[in-house]
Order: structure tokens, then C-alpha cells, then sequence
């Protein structure tokens, strides 16, 4: 089994090759694209079907052309080869010619990712994504406010909008409790994959959960018993969102990290 630990570098695919540095030139330099983010563990992923429409989806929105899903997988499974069973993979699609070529493919495997570890803390910036609903390529601004609020010892940074509307954080979706239902902000955010899985969770279990505006003040003044966080790490409760903290102990809390444990992983 072959240890990623020991890689000083990803092992990066381009189209089921490994990547030549002429090759790397365009996405490098380009950043026009998308790609999706997954934890792979014995070579299964959490809702591989969401991760292979959000691909498709989005290359039909930006070229016009769908991406087989068989082809993915296939590419995943080369990038892993026969000796990595867990690892960190992500799959970017972009086009190195012109309209109406091919769409290009890179894979790369790193080493998996922890959980998160512990209640997080959030600080609220002024900042929402362009077209939010992709996962695109670059991601500078969302770079830069995580540093930011990294140096004043905050875990992520919450994209709000000028009206205090909340959409999402940085790099992960943002969910809230209230009484017994699941409340996502009703804004422009990406769908996140674990999001999804959650909502897939939640209907099976018959816990209800809806999409409704978030504002900072709701926050603020209580309205919300809890608030929790999620990517392809994992799901955490939040501590704080700026300096009004947030119980962590909350029943629905629980259950979602457990129900998201729950989930089923597909082979990849």
C-alpha cells in the first residue's frame, strides 16, 4: 500500500497520463474551470452520484458538453492505481484549446484529510462569491479572507452580505438549528456535497430541514440553538460566529454528525 505521507508532492493526471509540465501550463495559468473535492477511504467516496453531476452540470454550463461519469471514475481509479486506499482527490475540468475541443481532466491524490477537530470559529466578512453556484477554479478572494481571519485565531471565514444576509463559509456550507429543523441559508452558495449528503440523511431519518434567509442579526438575538459546518472533511458544530458564541451541545447537532457518519460510501 503505498503511503502518501511520504510524497513531497501530489500525484497529478492529466487524462489518465501522469502530468507533464507543459501540460500544467494552462490550468496554471488560466484558472478558467471547475472541479469537486472528495475524501476517498478503501477506495469508496461518500455520493459519488452528486460529485459526478456536479462535474457534468457544470461543464454543460460553462462549454456546453457533459462529462461522461464513467470516464471520471475510470480516471480516479488510474490516479490511485492499485496501492492507495485512502487519499484526498480532487478533479479539475478545463479545456486547453479552443471552443469545440476536448475537455481536459486533472486528477490529483493527496494524503487524507482529517475531520475537523472540535467546535470551529467563525469570523463574519463582507464578501460574497461570483457566480456562487459553481465550485471554480482560483478562489483568491475566499484565500485571502481565510488567512485574514486565521491570524485573528478564527477557523473560517463566513461570507455575508452587505445586509447581513449569510450565504456560506469560505470553504464550507453553514447550517443552523432551530427547534427541531435544519435551516441552510437561503442564498447564493454552492451546493456542497456534504450538504448534500446531510439532506439525503436528514429525509431518510424524517428530521426536517429547509432553506430560509440567515441574517447576522438572527444570530445575534438568539433565534438559532446551534450552528454546525460542512465540507469533504466532515461536519462540526460551530463555537462562535464572531464574538457571540453558540451552544455546542444542542440534541440536532449530535444527530447530524452521526447521521453523516451514517451515510453510505460508493465505490469509486
Amino acid at each position: 500500500m503505498t503511503d502518501l505521507t511520504e510524497l513531497s508532492v501530489p500525484i497529478v493526471e492529466i487524462d489518465g497520463r501522469p502530468a507533464t509540465a507543459g501540460q500544467l501550463l494552462h490550468p496554471a495559468l488560466s484558472g478558467y474551470g471547475h472541479f469537486t473535492a472528495m475524501q476517498v477511504r478503501d477506495r469508496r467516496v461518500r455520493a459519488m452520484d452528486l460529485h459526478l453531476s456536479r462535474l457534468d452540470g457544470a461543464s454543460r454550463e460553462l462549454w456546453g458538453t457533459g462529462l461522461d461519469g464513467g470516464l471520471v471514475r475510470s480516471h480516479i481509479r488510474h490516479a490511485l492505481g492499485d496501492g492507495i486506499r485512502d487519499a484526498s482527490v480532487r478533479v479539475h475540468v478545463f479545456r486547453p484549446g479552443g471552443p469545440g475541443d476536448d475537455l481536459s481532466l486533472m486528477v490529483s491524490v493527496r494524503g487524507p484529510a482529517a475531520p475537523p477537530g472540535g467546535p470551529q470559529r467563525l469570523r463574519s466578512v463582507a464578501y460574497q462569491r461570483p457566480v456562487a453556484h459553481l465550485k471554480s477554479l482560483g478562489g483568491f478572494a475566499q484565500g485571502y479572507y481565510r488567512d485574514r481571519v486565521a491570524a485573528e485565531g478564527f477557523d473560517e471565514a463566513l461570507l455575508v452580505a452587505p445586509d447581513g444576509t449569510i450565504a456560506e463559509g469560505a470553504i464550507t456550507n453553514i447550517g443552523f438549528v432551530a427547534g427541531g429543523t435544519v435551516v441552510w441559508p437561503d442564498a447564493p452558495a454552492l451546493a456542497g456535497i456534504s450538504m448534500g449528503v446531510l439532506q439525503r440523511q436528514l429525509t431518510l431519518h424524517g428530521v426536517p430541514w429547509a432553506h430560509r434567509p440567515v441574517r447576522m442579526a438572527d444570530v445575534e438575538s438568539g433565534a438559532y440553538e446551534g450552528a454546525f459546518v460542512s465540507n469533504s472533511h466532515g461536519v462540526a458544530a460551530v463555537g462562535a460566529i464572531d464574538g457571540h458564541r453558540l451552544p455546542v451541545d444542542a440534541g440536532l447537532l449530535g444527530t447530524l454528525a452521526r447521521l453523516f457518519d451514517d451515510a453510505p460510501w460508493d465505490p469509486v
